[in-house]
């Protein structure tokens, strides 16, 4: 069998549910499966162990392009005189 499987988030009359949506291409059929409550908590958590991970990430390459720019400051020169100076094109 060959599957798609995608996850649906929906809110109906303020209840909010979560469902993993299996569709079989072969078949064409497509179901609806509702997520139990200790699939939505893990879910939960891993979206926000990513979240977490990317803003950690965004972070860091902010702190380089900081510690680079007030290298160039200090050195007085700009990021093109510096990738002349390096070697580079």
């Amino acid at each position: 069998m060959v599957a798609e499987t995608g996850l649906l988030e929906l809110t109906y009359y303020g209840v909010h549910k979560m469902f993993r949506i299996e569709h079989n291409v072969e078949t064409g059929e497509v179901i609806e499966i509702e997520l139990s409550p200790e699939e939505v908590s893990e879910f939960e958590k891993v979206y926000a162990d990513s979240v977490a991970q990317e803003q950690i990430k965004k972070a860091e390459l902010e702190a380089k392009q900081t510690a680079r720019q007030a290298l160039l400051d200090k050195l007085g020169i700009t990021e093109d005189e510096a990738r002349l100076l390096l070697g580079g094109n």
